[in-house]
């Protein structure tokens, strides 16, 4: 295995920097981890307890940074259940401004460095015809696991906030902020929507601690009895007058109850309110997991693009 640089906070701001160049010529390209608010939300919740095994590359163009990857390499995670969870193959989450295409092929064989001896994994945008030939020509392919109807790939989706519905909630049930209720109640709705999960006050705090986070557009929905039954944070991209919600989630007692979508209507009158013209998230695409999408889809929004999961066997190097 090559020797790699590790991922710094520094460097989040600048993949973030090509991620809004990107989002204002070509959004179909970035694929659903590569976006604004992705990279400071999974930054911001690992890279205390994982951060030692993500090598990271950039290349720049006159100063400035067209080009970025970011491995993930094996490792264990423990979660709050106390259940252990090994990653046994290596992903990589990367972005090449259309205008150096080409550089593509470098990050390519970056990778393929620095997670040699390991299966490889990679999800570029299916809208990147130039890309996927390129991956193709390095012995990538459509990745098995991705395929079916339980698949895993990933759609992004996308509204404008020219007209919205208000939110209408259950009696007793209120609408708060992480500001309002605290870092405890925060960390508690995220953990009680996607148990077992990894997540902690640690991994609150480095969320905190990006550069977009911010506690009045981090909603939490309150229940009668205390609980956040609840919770999304929205990523506000000024330059590009956007917000994406990442994540979104809901305590298993409280689903079906139409408190996502109020919450989702709630945080959209926020982010325009921020200056926000328009909205982005993310869902599993597969049919076998209409849950999360048929959400969306019930407050308008629509596919903007999907991801090609592809993988390279450690066997095939």
């Amino acid at each position: 295995m090559a020797p790699f640089e590790v991922l710094t906070a520094a460097d989040v701001q600048l993949m973030q920097e090509v991620a809004q160049r990107v989002t204002a010529v070509r959004p179909d390209l970035l694929n659903s981890d590569a976006t604004f608010g992705e990279l400071a939300w999974n930054w911001g919740k690992g890279h205390a307890a994982e951060g030692a095994f993500w090598p990271r590359r950039l290349w720049f163009s006159g100063g400035e940074p067209v080009a970025w990857g970011w491995a993930r390499l094996p490792h264990r995670v423990v979660r709050n259940d106390g259940s252990v969870k090994d990653v046994t193959d290596a992903s990589l989450t990367y972005l090449v401004h259309p205008d150096h295409a080409g550089l593509i092929d470098e990050v390519i064989e970056w990778y393929e460095g620095v997670a040699v001896g390991t299966d490889r994994t990679v999800v570029p945008s299916a809208a990147d015809g130039f890309a996927l030939e390129r991956w193709a020509a390095h012995g990538y392919r459509t990745d098995p696991a991705s395929l079916g109807d339980t698949g895993d790939w990933t759609q992004l989706n996308e509204r404008d906030l020219g007209e919205l519905e208000h939110p209408v909630l259950p009696d007793g049930f209120r609408f708060r902020t992480a500001d309002e209720a605290g870092a405890e109640a925060a960390v508690r709705a995220h953990v009680d929507a996607w148990a077992p999960s990894a997540y902690t006050a640690e991994s609150y705090r480095g969320v905190r601690g990006t550069a977009p986070y911010r506690g009045d557009l981090h909603v939490l929905v309150e229940a009668p009895d205390g609980t956040m039954a609840c919770s999304t944070i929205m990523w506000l991209d000024e330059a590009n007058a956007t917000a994406e919600f990442e994540p979104v989630g809901t305590h298993p007692d409280y689903r079906r109850r139409g408190l996502g979508r109020a919450m989702l209507l709630h945080g959209m009158h926020l982010a325009r309110e921020a200056g926000a013209g328009h909205v982005t998230v993310a869902c599993l695409g597969a049919p076998g997991h209409p849950a999360a999408r048929g959400l969306f889809m019930s407050v308008g929004f629509r596919e903007l693009s999907r991801d090609a999961p592809l993988i390279k066997p450690a066997s095939a190097e």
